[in-house]
């Protein structure tokens, strides 16, 4: 497009010249003789900049549809260099002169091709000119045709990514023709051809054939899909503090691999995942004459041995919290991470002190911890102390932890007589996020998973099994709608009482993550007033958003749930209320109004992220 310099003068004076060699350039082939006007312009115009500047304010006013007037004002050097004061009266006669000329090179750009342009001057009688700019773009080209060809092996090895770029070929016949959505369309289906296999892909041709006369648009683009790629070894660079093999140990991708992005994306998920590196970018060949086992390039920035994290927040469940954590990343000089960290707020006082290993060849990382947690809510007091082990590994879209820990509760109430309880439990611990956005997420789902037991007399008070599981699907409706559905069961299986499980090992429902138009955790066991945990726990949650833009939208939700020591006698309690939605830079942020149908109040949420 011309005239996009962001120096005004050199703007103009490199039109100028421009102007000059194509008139010059013309002017001695036959029949242009009317083009050496451009030339004498065009030297007029050069010799006036080298003159002393007569300053000439003035104001345009643009008169075209909305999406063309906007487009005039945010490009067109007439309107643009309005803003400033510097302009000099020769200068001001050569921006509108060039005006027309400049109107039809951007209104093509959004398939307008015909347009008529009109300039006219006025000036008022302090000397300030308004210049008039009526534009009527004519007829909008539309797509006639569009053919996708394509190249290469793809056309013999997989079929599926031909058709994966042409699914992404977002232009279609009788949209209208624009430079930027046809721009967008090839680098799209590119973009998805070089996803996998074929990441030496390239456009070989790329035609728009325009008929300004029918205002018709034939496209066709040939993509040559390259050779398939292979992936290579790790070619490891920026590590000083912290071994290398670090990056070796948790890659999943194995040497002879087909290229993938999205196994790309998992090698820089997992090596971010580990606590030594602030960045990591990974970059791959993308040589078509090698293309057989391309090596990996992996650039880390590391952090120091010595770190602390804080923050400050607050969620309607618990009020506001602060909370911090100290890191010291080579223990015993072997990259060993010790990790002390804790959090207070209205509702629970926790701190937690680890002692990790660096992932081993499998990507597994060990650890020692010991924790300590007050939890205070419901009129019900639990001192939690644990002391374990676990064994934890991230792959992909799947977290898996194995642990071992000892328990060993207290829990006051307004009864007297404090109920204590132990025990040690084997558990396992298994997380699928399989959603589309990890951050706002629209289609998909979140699984969690835990099992766990203890046997009475190996340092435990009782026999039981515990199960959890929470799932959240996600599923589009249309592009601005969604209906989102959580579902949460958790159970205690014991001949034993209640009180002979560790309470925190117990459920509670009510709040913002559970069964909103309730306290949080005030469903339960209710005893003289305070809400003990129960062995069991069932909630379910329906919730349809509307999303009015891109960052806003609202909602309407119905929740029910039930916790109860018994099963015969469960009591569900349904709420339902209304809230609004916002993309916050940060992530999700709910604002919620909720009315509980069984005790008839009104309680209002707010909370950030993504439920578990």
């Amino acid at each position: 497009m011309a005239g996009r310099s962001s120096d005004p003068l050199r703007a103009l004076r490199g039109l100028a010249e421009c102007r000059w060699r194509h008139a010059t350039a013309s002017a001695f082939r036959p029949g242009v003789r009317g083009r050496l006007r451009g030339v004498a312009f065009a030297l007029a115009a050069v010799s006036a900049f080298a003159a002393s500047p007569v300053q000439a304010k003035y104001t345009v006013d643009i008169d075209a549809p909305r999406s063309v007037k906007s487009l005039l004002k945010d490009h067109l050097d007439l309107s643009r260099f309005a803003k400033r004061d510097d302009v000099s009266d020769d200068q001001f006669q050569f921006l509108v002169t060039a005006a027309p000329k400049d109107v039809r090179d951007l209104v093509a750009t959004d398939g307008f091709f015909t347009p008529v342009v009109r300039t006219d001057v006025t000036a008022d009688e302090d000397g300030k000119r308004t210049v008039k700019l009526s534009v009527d773009p004519g007829p909008q080209t539309k797509v006639a045709s569009v053919q996708l060809h394509f190249t290469g092996a793809v056309t013999t090895e997989d079929r599926a990514q031909e058709n994966a770029a042409r699914f992404v070929f977002s232009v279609n016949e009788g949209d209208p023709f624009t430079r930027s959505s046809w721009d967008d369309a090839k680098n799209a289906a590119l973009r998805a051809l070089q996803s996998k296999r074929y990441l030496g892909a390239k456009i070989t041709r790329s035609q728009a054939r325009i008929n300004p006369r029918m205002h018709i648009a034939d496209l066709s683009v040939t993509f040559d899909s390259g050779p398939t790629f292979t992936l290579g070894k790790l070619d490891v660079s920026g590590t000083k503090r912290y071994p290398s093999w670090i990056v070796d140990h948790v890659n999943p991708i194995q040497p002879g691999e087909i290229y993938d992005a999205s196994r790309i994306n998992e090698l820089q998920r997992q090596v971010q995942n580990t606590p030594y590196y602030a960045s990591v970018a990974i970059d791959t060949d993308n040589d078509v004459n090698k293309p057989t086992e391309t090596p990996l390039h992996v650039k880390v920035s590391e952090y120091p041995y010595n770190s602390i994290r804080y923050g400050v927040g607050y969620a309607t469940d618990t009020g506001f919290h602060v909370q911090g954590a100290y890191s010291y990343l080579d223990t015993f000089g072997h990259a060993y991470p010790f990790t002390i960290s804790g959090r207070l707020d209205q509702t629970q006082q926790y701190g937690r002190v680890q002692l990790a290993m660096p992932p081993d060849s499998h990507g597994w990382v060990n650890a020692v911890f010991g924790s300590y947690t007050i939890t205070d809510v419901s009129d019900t007091k639990i001192y939690s102390a644990r002391v374990g082990v676990q064994r934890s590994r991230s792959r992909q879209n799947i977290d898996t932890t194995f642990s071992l820990t000892f328990y060993d509760d207290r829990l006051t109430q307004n009864l007297p007589n404090p109920s204590t309880a132990r025990a040690l439990v084997p558990a396992w611990t298994w997380v699928r996020r399989n959603v589309d956005d990890p951050l706002f997420p629209r289609s998909g789902n979140i699984v969690r998973a835990e099992a766990s037991f203890a046997v009475k007399g190996v340092m435990s008070d009782a026999t039981f099994a515990r199960l959890y599981t929470n799932a959240q699907q996600y599923v589009p409706i249309t592009k601005n709608d969604l209906f989102v559905f959580r579902a949460e069961f958790g159970g205690v299986f014991t001949g034993a009482a209640s009180n002979a499980v560790p309470a925190s090992l117990l459920f509670r429902a009510g709040g913002a993550n559970s069964v909103r138009g309730y306290s949080y955790l005030s469903i339960g066991n209710n005893v003289d007033g305070s809400i003990l945990p129960t062995k069991y726990m069932v909630t379910v949650s329906s919730e349809y958003q509307h999303w009015f833009t891109h960052d806003w939208g609202g909602a309407v939700f119905f929740d029910i749930g039930t916790a109860t020591d018994t099963w015969g006698e469960r009591v569900f309690q349904p709420g339902v209320g209304v809230g609004a939605r916002w993309r916050s830079p940060v992530g999700p942020v709910n604002v919620d109004l909720a009315y509980g149908l069984k005790n008839k109040s009104i309680k209002p949420y707010l909370t950030l992220g993504i439920a578990f």
